[in-house]
């Protein structure tokens, strides 16, 4: 599993362990059943406390991407497509609220930001 952090990043080290492990998670690069590293073994590979990778596990685990046995380990729970797709989308209107909201203090109209939404729309294409 490979995970990159960034000590210049706005987001905490948690939070980026956390979305990226589900990035590998929404692109079947993990996938049900698979077993994660351990807290520690983790939080050793990437330079960071224990208490930062235990964070990022049990929110994951609350959120149900993650199911933890004791004495066994931590593994991806099973997603069906359609669940994965609905938290997809959910992470998507996350990501919306924020920009619209930035669009606004900015001062775009909705015009404005619809506009751009199509021209990086169209470019991905």
């Amino acid at each position: 599993m490979n995970i990159v952090i960034s000590t210049n990043s706005k987001d905490p080290l948690f939070v980026q362990i956390k979305e990226q492990i589900k990035q590998h998670i929404f692109t079947g690069k993990l996938k049900e059943g698979d077993a994660l590293p351990s807290m520690r073994v983790l939080a050793k590979e990437l330079q960071v406390s224990v208490i930062t990778t235990k964070r990022a596990y049990e929110d994951l685990e609350n959120e149900g991407y993650l199911i933890s046995a004791v004495g066994k380990g931590t593994f991806v729970a099973g997603q069906q497509p359609h669940v994965l797709k609905e938290w997809q989308v959910r992470e998507l209107e996350n990501d919306l609220e924020r920009l619209v909201k930035t669009g606004k203090q900015v001062g775009l109209s909705k015009d404005d930001f619809i506009q751009l939404i199509d021209i990086y729309y169209e470019g991905e294409s």
